[in-house]
């Protein structure tokens, strides 16, 4: 089956055509700037990269258009006609408490998906945004599917998705954890399993999403039972630019020495917080690491604050399982930075974890990174969430 996986932001769209059966990406790339000047920029194997300017896309269905003029080209494309696209799948940001699987999208769907809006205003907008251009351009006899974010994250018992506040407050406001980045999480969780070479029902697994936005998931048995972000993704670890967890008192203290509102308030929590705001160098980890090494206290300080969080939730997470089978690694840094991950591993000797300094030096490649004799496994497993989308759209379909 061929899925067509779509990623849409206000002013851009990112996708990728999918053969299921394969697990091949037949074409990838990304429209920028919908709205304002446009860019588009395609690539599939063997035929030649388009980056173009100027690509007039006033809407989102323009850019479905020219992603489709893209694929079909005759020169240059890698189907022969739109009929062998079989469904389209949708990254959606926010499910609430209403998806707790994928759906295929029908007007009741949408219009639940709408009522979620006020859970993420920056975000679902553009996911439907996406979905009604495709409607509009592909027609309605092309399947729809939503893959949400929060999916994932809907089997967390009350114990761990509630927050001590006056319970009204989830009852008529919907205030509670919901997590995000669920299908990395899933996806990076099923090939521990495979790689390990057990069920997954039969495993307690701590998977470590760490990039630019970061968030460390306990999954017992398949299913998500707790995870560090929060009501919004601003919860957690230290990120790039956001602050992760921390006492919320500090906002009035903050806003009231400085004059702040609660929207400029937020806009540092979110934009200006995270290493980038304890290193003044960058919010880029690879950044910090070469101040680091230039000797930058800060960027040092920076990266070790990171490590320490991701730490803290790994035995957090253990503890709340009764024990953990596996840590997994994933996204950009936890793919890449062999020596963040050595990083965070060291001390967690005590609960069985023992890394392998030559087997974690390597980039981006599915392996296990621990010690073989090791009682907790440690596993490097690069994320596909496009992929992900792509088996779950044609499993519905």
């Amino acid at each position: 089956m061929k899925v067509l996986v779509i990623n849409a932001g206000s002013s851009s769209l990112k996708y990728q055509l999918l053969d299921t059966a394969s697990q091949d990406v037949l074409a990838k790339g990304l429209c920028e700037r919908i709205g304002i000047d446009g860019k588009f920029t395609y690539k599939a194997p063997g035929k030649t990269t388009i980056d173009a300017r100027s690509v007039a896309m006033p809407t989102h269905s323009e850019a479905i258009q020219a992603v489709l003029d893209a694929l079909v080209d005759p020169g240059n494309g890698v189907i022969a006609s739109m009929r062998e696209i079989d469904a389209v799948g949708h990254r959606v940001v926010h499910g609430g408490e209403t998806f707790a699987h994928s759906v295929r999208i029908d007007d009741q769907v949408l219009a639940a998906m709408e009522a979620c809006i006020p859970l993420a205003p920056l975000h679902n907008p553009a996911n439907i945004l996406g979905v009604k251009a495709c409607s509009a351009v592909m027609g309605a006899g092309v399947p729809q599917v939503a893959v949400f974010d929060t999916a994932f994250h809907q089997t967390m018992p009350p114990v761990a998705y509630t927050y001590a506040l006056p319970y009204e407050y989830y009852q008529q406001d919907k205030v509670r954890r919901y997590g995000f980045h669920g299908t990395s999480h899933k996806y990076v969780t099923q090939r521990a399993a495979d790689m390990l070479g057990k069920p997954i029902e039969s495993l307690k697994l701590i998977s470590c999403h760490l990039g630019n936005g970061s968030s460390v998931a306990a999954v017992a048995g398949g299913k998500s039972v707790d995870t560090s972000m929060g009501f919004t993704p601003l919860a957690g670890v230290p990120m790039g630019t956001r602050s992760g967890d921390l006492d919320a008192g500090i906002l009035e203290y903050l806003m009231n020495r400085h004059g702040m509102d609660i929207k400029e308030m937020l806009s540092v929590l979110n934009k200006k917080s995270g290493v980038q705001g304890v290193s003044g160098v960058s919010s880029d980890f690879r950044d910090l690491c070469a101040a680091r090494d230039e000797g930058n206290e800060r960027a040092a300080l920076a990266l070790d604050l990171f490590n320490y969080g991701v730490k803290k939730y790994i035995g957090a997470y253990a503890a709340a399982m009764g024990g953990v089978d596996a840590v997994i690694f994933t996204a950009g840094v936890g793919e890449n930075d062999a020596d963040q991950r050595m990083a965070i591993a060291s001390g967690l000797e005590f609960m069985g974890i023992r890394m392998d300094p030559d087997a974690n030096s390597i980039r981006g490649k599915e392996a296990i990174i621990s010690a073989i004799d090791s009682k907790v496994k440690v596993l490097l497993i690069p994320t596909n969430e496009e992929l992900m989308i792509a088996l779950e759209t044609a499993a519905l379909v």
